[in-house]
């Protein structure tokens, strides 16, 4: 099966053709550690956990960098507002950060290297873009990229030539979105910044944010890679300026696909401080939303469409994410995962096929659903053979670890539990409802809750 991705680059969708077989190397744009990341990072985040899950499915050995931003110009203003050292802001917000992924259940990338860990490489990148004349030092001691020097810059967000401004320099990492001008590779010292400094060939000073990525992602995954991804907000002027300066120090093609997901509102509004809409994943815990609440939410639509996040969806949410917990519960009920030697139902194909055209979501969990809807009634009119259910079974376990919707720890039921619970589905099927009550009892004292549905029994652990 082939999988075909959007490539932001090109504006078409394309065949994956990794440029080593059956090996992804993918590069993510991480946090800046100078506050706490809030759900518009996340959808990010989760799309690209996403991407690396179907990856994985599909064979693929994945080589995942996850950049930290621990130096820019936020993290020293915040450092300096605080009254406290730059390390002490940028480890706080990083613990926060890895806990936020732990608790959402992003699989962990296989590096997150730190801009202040490349400082060396960072200059070596500079000097090489000076000798090559892509980049000169201006009298404060600062050094910048030449866009003048680039007959292609703009090329992944279609800026044309006459929003160039030749001869003018922008030292912020951040700046106007409609008009390119030449940026810091590497920003003098200023005594404001107290001994947040670096020596170079140029004196004291620091990197700019752009060139940070450009040595972190060369240094761990080589001068050519396969994908590298961030928001839609990253590219420009973040992305265009990694391009601009990765290929003039190689001459090589930096990246070959780019994949950036769509922004994100609040209830149909911006997020905004001063609305108060502002979602970090330890606000929204206080919300009383689960993790496989808020994967649902951010994962169920497709990553090139702008979405809402809502908490007036809750309530709906958590009827989706209980559906697929029951069906597990289900499942698990008739022993379907110790079925061995079945493949997958048909409908997986169909599920497939979707996700491999460009992370299809919708269509693949349309799929699901409808296969779900059928399976659970063959259950109910005892219609299911033994290979339907491993086939289910199957089906379920691929969904989960791609989307990982389903709490499985919530109800790690028990062997002796289990054992309680099919003699009691097999005694209410030959109508014995007597010694159905007196195991319901018997489960309720080894404090587990046991519901009968249309779909069959339905086990929760007592709170």
């Amino acid at each position: 099966m082939s999988f075909n991705i959007y490539n932001s680059i090109t504006k078409k969708i394309e065949r994956f053709n990794p440029i080593e077989k059956k090996k992804v190397s993918l590069y993510t744009c991480g946090p800046t550690v100078y506050d706490y990341s809030h759900i518009g990072n996340f959808r990010t985040f989760l799309f690209e956990d996403l991407l690396k899950r179907w990856l994985i499915h599909l064979g693929y050995d994945v080589k995942h960098i996850m950049n930290i931003t621990d130096i820019d110009d936020k993290t020293i203003e915040k450092a300096n507002k605080k009254g406290v050292s730059l390390k002490k802001i940028t480890h706080k917000y990083t613990e926060v950060f890895f806990n936020d992924l732990k608790w959402l259940k992003l699989i962990p990338a296989s590096s997150f290297p730190r801009a202040t860990n490349y400082i060396d490489e960072i200059i070596i990148l500079i000097q090489k873009l000076i000798k090559k004349k892509y980049a000169y030092l201006d009298d404060s001691g600062s050094v910048y990229f030449d866009i003048g020097t680039q007959s292609n810059y703009g090329k992944l967000t279609n800026l044309k030539s006459n929003s160039l401004k030749k001869g003018k320099r922008v030292l912020d990492d951040e700046y106007n979105k409609n008009m390119a001008q030449d940026f810091a590779l590497w920003k003098a010292h200023k005594d404001i910044e107290g001994e947040i400094f670096w020596d170079s060939p140029w004196g004291k000073g620091r990197p700019g944010w752009h060139i940070e990525c450009s040595a972190m992602a060369m240094a761990e995954l080589g001068e050519n890679f396969d994908i590298h991804c961030g928001g839609v907000d990253n590219m420009f002027p973040h992305h265009e300026n990694e391009i601009a300066q990765s290929e003039s120090v190689t001459g090589k093609k930096f990246v070959n696909y780019w994949m950036h997901s769509e922004f994100l509102s609040i209830d149909g509004d911006k997020m905004s401080k001063s609305k108060g809409n502002v979602y970090t994943i330890n606000k929204l815990k206080g919300m009383g939303f689960s993790a496989e609440s808020i994967r649902y939410q951010l994962l169920s639509s497709h990553y090139r469409k702008k979405i809402t996040f809502s908490k007036r969806k809750k309530d709906e949410v958590d009827r989706v994410i209980s559906r697929f917990f029951n069906f597990y519960n289900l499942l698990i009920s008739r022993e379907a995962n110790l079925i061995k030697g079945v493949s997958y139902p048909q409908e997986y194909l169909e599920f497939c096929d979707k996700m491999n055209n460009d992370l299809n979501v919708s269509g693949a969990l349309g799929i699901f659903f409808s296969w779900m809807k059928g399976v659970m009634k063959k259950i109910k009119a005892k219609n299911i053979s033994d290979k339907g259910l491993g086939e289910a079974w199957m089906f379920l376990s691929v969904l989960n670890d791609v989307f990982d919707f389903i709490d499985v720890k919530k109800n790690d039921i028990p062997n002796d539990v289990r054992i309680i619970l099919k003699k009691r589905m097999q005694a209410r099927e030959v109508k014995d409802y007597v010694l159905s009550d007196l195991l319901r009892n018997e489960l309720e004292i080894k404090g587990w809750k046991v519901e009968d549905s249309s779909q069959g029994q339905e086990v929760f652990k007592n709170k």
